[in-house]
């Protein structure tokens, strides 16, 4: 579980924060109120932090000390009742994440954001690419801070080579002055390979105007920076392009997935289902297409009620994921069905593997109160390739209603 240290004097706003980390974000917190309660949690070692939260002022801490002892350790946010150009400096010098001010309910809510934030980054990897050294580990220092995962390439040429081999790369930081291929070159050409949507690019340049800011952009740049730009305007900039990838990928994930089980639902099946027909027809995969259907499912939601219902459905979905792992295609299909897509399956054990979920769903007991809930499911199963996906889901519909007819608790499959 992420681990956030709050180094807060103030009983009141301590608890506050704390109440709020643990329910908004359901990370573990763990408080110190003075620099020599901090250091002794420190040194003690028992506990490892993802973030740490610093008050700049404490009983035995009034000029920074708690910021030299847990900044250097720990990725770290500074509360602070006011701010200036010097306590500003001295924060960006000590290489302090960011700084809250403390002053009402929207800031709690930015500080949680930031805890989220960087405790996100530390699975978000940034490509900087400069010719000059002193730039990149400039900005390869401030990234750290915020937990990114860094690599970086001399040019354009070397950060396509890069790009290649690191293809899970979410920003890039460019510089335009570059030998081999500059900037707009290389912004061109990872546009050929990644979208808006999978890849930010922010250019930067010593040259920085409204010219070189519009060809960046129009070459495919999500943002630009001038050189030299302040920490404050650098990490703004990042993380607002980070975080426009985050919200992308939520509304695409909402798009295609059940909001109740978690797996994908019914439109996606078919969009994905219809490509991967395509390659069956190829002859580059083999595809088995299943229909599964709860038994008696109305009788729980009516003895039960819909929570209960609803636990089972997640249960059951749960189970068919963990038989049926990607690469193979598992959806809600509408209700109480689901259907799997199963990729790679052995001819010879296309029995056993639909054998085994059927028993895995009838072994789960879902509790309901004092009660366990068991239930059972019925599946049909399509092996042959038919003239379309529709098809084999119209077969393999069959051969559920076959199953239900003798008896519920049944695989039933035309081969």
């Amino acid at each position: 579980m992420p681990r956030v240290l709050v180094v807060e004097d103030t009983k009141v706003f301590a608890n506050l924060l704390k109440r709020r980390i643990e329910s908004d974000l359901g990370f573990d917190v763990t408080h110190t109120a003075s620099l020599a309660e901090t250091e002794e949690v420190l040194q003690r070692g028992d506990e490892t932090f993802d973030v740490a939260i610093l008050d700049l002022t404490l009983p035995d801490s009034f000029e920074g000390e708690i910021v030299d002892l847990v900044a250097p350790r720990i990725s770290s946010l500074v509360l602070t009742g006011n701010i200036d150009d010097g306590l500003r400096d001295m924060i960006w010098s000590k290489g302090i994440a960011d700084y809250v001010l403390k002053e009402g309910a929207q800031n709690i809510d930015y500080a949680l954001g930031m805890v989220r934030r960087l405790y996100a980054n530390a699975e978000v990897t940034v490509l900087v690419v400069d010719d000059s050294r002193v730039m990149r580990t400039q900005i390869q220092k401030l990234l750290q801070v915020h937990r990114y995962r860094v690599i970086t390439a001399n040019d354009g040429a070397a950060g396509l080579e890069t790009l290649s081999r690191t293809p899970d790369v979410r920003l890039v930081i460019t510089d335009y002055n570059m030998p081999r291929m500059d900037g707009f070159e290389f912004t061109r050409e990872i546009r050929k390979i990644f979208a808006k949507d999978q890849l930010a690019i922010i250019g930067v340049s010593a040259e920085g105007n409204n010219l070189m800011s519009a060809r960046f952009i129009k070459m495919g740049a999500n943002d630009f920076l001038n050189k030299p730009f302040v920490s404050e305007e650098f990490y703004c900039r990042v993380n607002h392009n980070v975080e426009m990838l985050d919200y992308i990928r939520t509304i695409k994930q909402m798009a295609t997935t059940d909001h109740l089980t978690g797996l994908r639902n019914r439109k996606y099946f078919f969009e994905l289902g219809q490509a991967l027909f395509g390659r069956l027809e190829w002859g580059e995969i083999s595809m088995v297409v299943a229909l599964l259907d709860i038994d008696h499912f109305k009788r729980i939601n009516d003895i039960y009620g819909h929570m209960i219902g609803d636990r089972v459905l997640k249960r059951v979905a749960g189970v068919i994921r963990t038989q049926f792992p990607e690469p193979s295609l598992v959806a809600r299909y509408g209700g109480e069905e689901f259907c799997i897509l199963a990729l790679d399956v052995l001819p010879g054990t296309v029995v056993e593997r639909f054998e085994c979920l059927r028993e895995a769903v009838a072994a789960e007991l879902v509790p309901a109160g004092k009660e366990r809930v068991s239930v059972t499911v019925s599946i049909g199963v399509c092996t042959r390739p038919g003239e379309s996906l529709e098809a084999m889901l119209r077969k393999a519909d069959d051969l559920l209603y076959k199953a239900k007819d003798a008896g519920r608790n049944i695989v039933r499959m035309d081969a």
